[in-house]
């Protein structure tokens, strides 16, 4: 079905849904490399002119990836909840941004809605949105997952402690989680980038983790980022695995690119929830994503990777996820060129991830060749966390030294919790203050070369 919108008495015509979501998408590089971008700023109004006219409805019944050859399709429509989207059933898309930005929405209506919201209805609502609407829309989400602690809850805000290495060093893991620590990172959780995804390394960085854990009674979740056929071996192999991680894209040529399909998805989601090491709650996998990944492995189909990203959330939302990251800015300026684009997609993530009911964070980053410098992820850093993030990356120095990139480091942290009055999982926070390594007002403590943390690490 064809499109259409006049601007100045010039007919604007878009011949799919899917050619109408990406012209009216913001400037993205990713989009222009696919050819799928708006050609000037006149014919991306004209799209989100016709978009904003354009009933919810219709994305029920016209695909942008065809529901025969694509099993994400599949589950976008098999799994839409009719009961659920009954009362925004007769808005345009337009009327639905109104109805978000209403008075009359919180987080308990946007709970309820969850289920009857696909991911091309969310990803098409954003694309009408400025960045303050998207910020408004998130803070109004509340998002909660558990497995040793509890994350998402309003009024707090976690982190992934990341310690890579680039051989997999015992010793540098170790220093850069007591490092990590002692400024109060790690309670969304510990992950590991294995420099290999050779299954033995693999489950030595899970037990050595595991051993931190258990001698400090650290209440988070430790995870290495492995393949997850890597994670099923570690598994049968008796690993103390808490999560499964993935990366997972938005149709099912990506996830083919990935080495993963639903299937494998399923198994490993049965398999760690089968160990029950949670003691909260038993949300047992961890996702990550980023725009631009269904264009690179040329999985796209000819829809803009705004809208491939959020199909991805579908995936994610299938298995009760703890922890969702989208790695905002990792794959390159060929897909978000600078630093404003790097934001805007930040924020368009985290907000469409919150609609579909994921515990989103953001790993808020760039890579040396982009367009972008610190001083933008200081900015996206500061907006997401007015709206909400679940949880951004706490690393060395924020200059990862295995994956060669800039990210947000363990001060960057304490600069959001400080300035948005936050604080960390409540079980975490409550094991910083017995540690002595926050005090009741929320600061950190200063550490002595005495503190048993130092000297079990023999540092």
């Amino acid at each position: 079905m064809a499109y259409r919108s006049t601007i100045r008495n010039r007919v604007y015509r878009f011949d799919d849904l899917k050619t109408l979501l990406a012209r009216a998408t913001p400037l993205r590089s990713g989009d222009q490399l696919a050819g799928v971008a708006a050609q000037t700023a006149e014919e991306r109004v004209a799209a989100q002119l016709a978009l904003a006219d354009l009933p919810l409805a219709t994305f029920l019944n016209e695909a942008v990836v065809p529901y025969e050859t694509d099993e994400i399709t599949r589950l976008i429509l098999d799994t839409h909840d009719a009961a659920a989207f009954a009362p925004i059933s007769h808005l345009t898309v337009g009327d639905f941004r109104n109805y978000l930005l209403s008075d009359e929405v919180d987080a308990q209506t946007l709970t309820a809605l969850q289920p009857g919201l696909t991911p091309e209805m969310v990803a098409a609502v954003s694309k009408l949105m400025r960045n303050q609407d998207l910020i408004t829309v998130s803070a109004r989400c509340e998002v909660i997952t558990r497995f040793r602690n509890t994350i998402g809850l309003k009024g707090r805000f976690s982190t992934r402690l990341q310690p890579n290495h680039p051989t997999d060093d015992f010793r540098g893991v170790a220093a850069s989680i007591i490092d990590g620590l002692f400024y109060g990172s790690g309670d969304a959780v510990i992950g590991i980038n294995p420099a290999t995804d050779h299954v033995r390394t693999v489950i030595r960085l899970v037990e050595m983790m595991d051993q931190i854990r258990q001698r400090f009674d650290i209440p988070t979740q430790t995870c290495v980022l492995s393949h997850i056929t890597t994670t099923l071996q570690a598994i049968e192999l008796g690993a103390p695995v808490d999560l499964t991680f993935q990366s997972i894209g938005g149709t099912e040529a990506v996830n083919t690119s990935f080495g993963v399909n639903m299937a494998l998805l399923r198994e490993g989601f049965e398999a760690t929830r089968a160990l029950k090491r949670g003691t909260v709650g038993q949300n047992v996998m961890y996702f990550e994503t980023g725009q631009g990944s269904a264009l690179s492995a040329n999985a796209h189909h000819g829809v803009d990777q705004q809208t491939c990203e959020v199909r991805a959330y579908a995936v994610a939302r299938l298995f009760e996820p703890l922890l969702v990251n989208t790695v905002v800015g990792f794959i390159g300026p060929e897909y978000l060129y600078n630093g404003k684009q790097i934001i805007r997609a930040g924020l368009e993530d985290h907000c469409c991830g919150k609609l579909l009911g994921l515990p989103m964070g953001v790993d808020i980053c760039y890579t040396n060749h982009a367009e972008a410098d610190q001083d933008d992820m200081d900015t996206l850093l500061t907006l997401l966390g007015t709206a909400g993030v679940n949880f951004i990356m706490g690393i060395p120095g924020a200059d990862d030294v295995m994956l060669h990139y800039q990210s947000t480091s363990f001060h960057d942290a304490l600069y959001l919790r400080d300035l948005c009055r936050l604080r960390p999982a409540p079980e975490f926070e409550a094991w910083l203050l017995r540690m002595e390594l926050m005090g009741a007002d929320g600061k950190l403590l200063p550490v002595k070369n005495t503190h048993r943390l130092l000297q079990a690490a023999g540092l």
